[in-house]
C-alpha cells in the first residue's frame, strides 16, 4: 500500500505541477474573463449619456420623475420633455438631445410613437425610455399588479405524467448536465492524454523495466490511473469554483441569476457518474497505452474510448423531447454514455430507481474493470517488450 501511494504521489504531482497543465487549469477562466470583459467594452462602447426628449401628445406621461433604471453600471439617460416639435427639433439640432420621442394621440389605441434623431440613438436610450413610459402606463395600479406586467408571463412544462416541471427558475438544473459534461470531455481528453502518454513514453524508453523490480504491475497501474483521476478531479472543480463564483458575482446584480434552484439530488447524481467515469476512462487509455509501442498509434486507438461520450450531446435534442425513450434509457445503462444522459434525463423526468441504480453498478464495475485491465496489459506488454499487443491477448491470457 505504501508503494501505491509513493506512484500516487509522484504522477499526481509530476502533472499538477507543470506549466502545460496550469496554463491549461487557468486557461479556460481567463478566455471567459476576456470574452465578458470584450462584451462589457462592446456595451460600454455603444453606450451614450446624451439626454432622450419626449413629446407627450396622449397625455400618458403621469409620473415624469419616476425611477425608470436599475442598472448598477450605468447612469440612466435623462429624459427631457418637450411642449411641440418645434422646440424638441431645435434642441435636437443644438445637440441637446439624442432624439426625440413623440407619442400620438391616438397612442392608446393603436401604440404609435414616432422617434425623430440626426442618427441611430443609443441602445440604453431606447430601453430607458421603453423602461420609463411602461412604468407610467402602470402608474396608480396595486404593486402587485405592477409587479405581475413587469416581469411577464411565468410558463412552466410539465411533463405528461405531472411528475416533473421545468421553468424560469430551474433552468441551472437543465444546463448543468451540459454543463458539467462538456467540461468533463475537455478533461478527459487533455488529463487522460497525459497517462496516455506517459505510460507509452515509459515504456519507450523501458523505464518501466526499473520501475516494475520495486512494484507490482497492478500497483503501478492503479496509482497512475488514480492520480490521474485526481488530476482531472482537480481541473474540474477547479473550473466548477471559477462558475459558481462566476454566479454568485452575476447574482448581485441580476435577480433572475439569484432565483435559481438547483436540485440536490441532480446534482449528488452527477457526482456519483462523474467519479467512476473518470477511473474507468483513464483505466482504458492506461491499458491502451500499455498494449501499443508507439505514441502515435496510442493516440489513434483512444478515439474508441472518448468519441462514444459525445453521443449524448448529438442525440441531445430527442432526449430532451422523450427522456423515457428506449434510446434515453440504453444511454443512461451505457457505462460510456450514463455520466451525460442519466443526468440530462433527471431534469426532464422522474427517472426509475431501478435505472439509476444499475447505471451506477454498470460503471463501477466497469472503472474496478478497467483498472485490472490496465494491470493486465502493462503485465503482458512488458513480458512482449517491442510487440503490440491485441485486445484479443489481453482478455485470452491471465
Amino acid at each position: 500500500m505504501k508503494k501505491f501511494w509513493r506512484v500516487f504521489l509522484y504522477e499526481y504531482r509530476r502533472h499538477v505541477l507543470r506549466k502545460r497543465f496550469i496554463f491549461a487549469l487557468l486557461g479556460m477562466p481567463l478566455m471567459i474573463l476576456f470574452i465578458a470583459a470584450f462584451g462589457f467594452i462592446s456595451v460600454l462602447i455603444q453606450y451614450k449619456n446624451t439626454p432622450i426628449g419626449y413629446i407627450d401628445q396622449a397625455g400618458v406621461i403621469v409620473n415624469p420623475g419616476v425611477s425608470y433604471s436599475e442598472d448598477p453600471f450605468f447612469k440612466p439617460v435623462e429624459l427631457i420633455p418637450f411642449s411641440d416639435e418645434s422646440t424638441a427639433r431645435q434642441a435636437m439640432d443644438a445637440g441637446m438631445v439624442q432624439g426625440v420621442y413623440i407619442l400620438h394621440p391616438e397612442y392608446l389605441d393603436n401604440g404609435q410613437v414616432d422617434l425623430i434623431a440626426p442618427r441611430s440613438v443609443s441602445p440604453n436610450a431606447q430601453s430607458d425610455f421603453s423602461a420609463f413610459l411602461r412604468l407610467n402606463l402602470l402608474e396608480g395600479k396595486s404593486g402587485e399588479i405592477k409587479t405581475r406586467l413587469l416581469s411577464g408571463p411565468e410558463v412552466e412544462i410539465l411533463s405528461i405524467d405531472g411528475s416533473r416541471q421545468a421553468s424560469s427558475q430551474r433552468i441551472l438544473s437543465i444546463i448543468l448536465p451540459i454543463a458539467v459534461g462538456l467540461l468533463f470531455l475537455i478533461v478527459i481528453n487533455m488529463t487522460g492524454g497525459y497517462l496516455l502518454q506517459a505510460v507509452v513514453e515509459e515504456k519507450e524508453n523501458r523505464t518501466m523495466e526499473i520501475i516494475v523490480t520495486s512494484v507490482s504491475p497492478n500497483q503501478l497501474m492503479i496509482g497512475k490511473t488514480l492520480a490521474d483521476l485526481c488530476v482531472g478531479l482537480t481541473q474540474l472543480v477547479a473550473w466548477l469554483g471559477f462558475v459558481a463564483i462566476g454566479l454568485v458575482v452575476a447574482g448581485v446584480f441580476s435577480p433572475w441569476v439569484a432565483m435559481q434552484e438547483i436540485e440536490l439530488g441532480s446534482l449528488l447524481l452527477i457526482i456519483a457518474l462523474v467519479l467512476p467515469a473518470f477511473i474507468m476512462i483513464a483505466g482504458l487509455m492506461a491499458a491502451t497505452g500499455a498494449m501499443v509501442t508507439e505514441t502515435r498509434e496510442s493516440q489513434q486507438m483512444v478515439t474508441m474510448f472518448t468519441l462514444p461520450l459525445f453521443v449524448p450531446m448529438w442525440l441531445i435534442y430527442p432526449i430532451m423531447i422523450n427522456p423515457n425513450s428506449p434510446l434515453a434509457v440504453g444511454l443512461s445503462l451505457f457505462p460510456l454514455t450514463s455520466p451525460m444522459t442519466l443526468p440530462l434525463r433527471a431534469a426532464f423526468t422522474t427517472i426509475p430507481a431501478w435505472q439509476i441504480a444499475a447505471g451506477l453498478v454498470i460503471i463501477y464495475a466497469c472503472a474496478a474493470g478497467a483498472l485490472l485491465l490496465a494491470g493486465r496489459a502493462f503485465r503482458m506488454g512488458m513480458l512482449q517488450y517491442g510487440k503490440r499487443l491485441t485486445w484479443r491477448e489481453v482478455f485470452q491470457r491471465g
